[in-house]
């Protein structure tokens, strides 16, 4: 890790502590090179004067609305166990009244969860927690340097006890590794046991451009090794990267060739939970801040 001083924190309302990551996401976009990363991606930028501007910020401030971070880069890597700068920055908010939201994959959240219960009570907390397989044993291979979904479920749990609303990032699903309908099945019995609010999915596939394709097809080749598969003319060895390569080429979005059989799918199981799903207006109940002023009395 190296520190820097950062010039600004809020771009407008949300912010990124630190820059780079430590999870080993297969399909991370982050590492994608139009970001402009100076440094090798897992040697985190640590924005050390982050509380500091965070602070000038809300103080000037007119109106207080929701403020996010996560967008991109975790703000529960493994460096803020020691660093406490997420802390810091949410006992900021709790003291200027604002809301917090943030996207995660760590339970190093639950650390958290008395100030988030603090804001909450007060505004309005969302925790944001993506899961992409039911399965932990493919988890550790596509997000090995985190936690696997049996504990993310319990931190969403977790958050449900406290009274928080959690909202489950269901994206990237990988074309002919977790495209199914086995898959869409867990996740959604999952964030419904949890009481989850809503799901946000971005379609059945992930993004892929210069700098994270070539980290992606590198752990392809080393998390799903050739196999045989049965063709017209008999059977042939292939790769999943090979898959890759000869189904999409160079192009950014990877669709799964089943996508709209399982979106319809995800849809309905959500309406039978009764579980929010979309983008926009998911995003747009996430942002919306509460009308009350904890700071006004009620008259009676």
């Amino acid at each position: 890790m190296h520190f820097v001083n950062a010039k600004s924190i809020l771009t407008p309302h949300s912010m990124n502590i630190y820059r780079g990551c430590q999870h080993g996401c297969i399909y991370c976009d982050s590492r994608s090179k139009c970001y402009q990363f100076t440094h090798d991606f897992e040697d985190i930028e640590v924005k050390q004067n982050a509380p500091q501007l965070l602070e000038e910020a809300l103080r000037k401030k007119r109106k207080r609305c929701m403020i996010g971070t996560g967008s991109m880069g975790d703000p529960y890597i493994p460096l803020e166990k020691e660093l406490c700068l997420m802390r810091r920055c949410l006992e900021i908010i709790d003291r200027h009244n604002f809301g917090a939201t943030m996207i995660t994959k760590s339970d190093l959240v639950l650390r958290d969860l008395d100030l988030l219960d603090r804001i909450n009570q007060k505004t309005k907390a969302v925790v944001q927690m993506t899961l992409t397989t039911a399965d932990d044993e493919l988890c550790r291979k596509i997000e090995p340097g985190v936690c696997p979904t049996s504990r993310r479920f319990e931190v969403l749990k977790a958050c449900q006890q406290a009274g928080i609303p959690t909202v489950v990032w269901f994206s990237p699903l990988l074309p002919f590794i977790n495209d199914t309908k086995e898959n869409i099945e867990g996740i959604v019995e999952l964030c419904a046991r949890a009481g989850v609010h809503a799901i946000i999915c971005f379609g059945i596939g992930l993004t892929l451009r210069e700098g994270n394709r070539e980290y992606f097809y590198t752990a392809l080749d080393k998390n799903f090794p050739a196999r045989n598969e049965v063709v017209s003319t008999g059977s042939t060895t292939v790769s999943m990267k090979e898959r890759y390569q000869q189904a999409f080429g160079y192009n950014y979005m990877c669709s799964s060739p089943h996508e709209r059989e399982l979106m319809t799918y995800l849809a309905s199981l959500c309406r039978k939970h009764n579980i929010m799903l979309g983008t926009d207006s998911v995003f747009k109940w996430i942002e919306e801040f509460p009308d009350t002023d904890p700071l006004q009395p009620e008259l009676f």
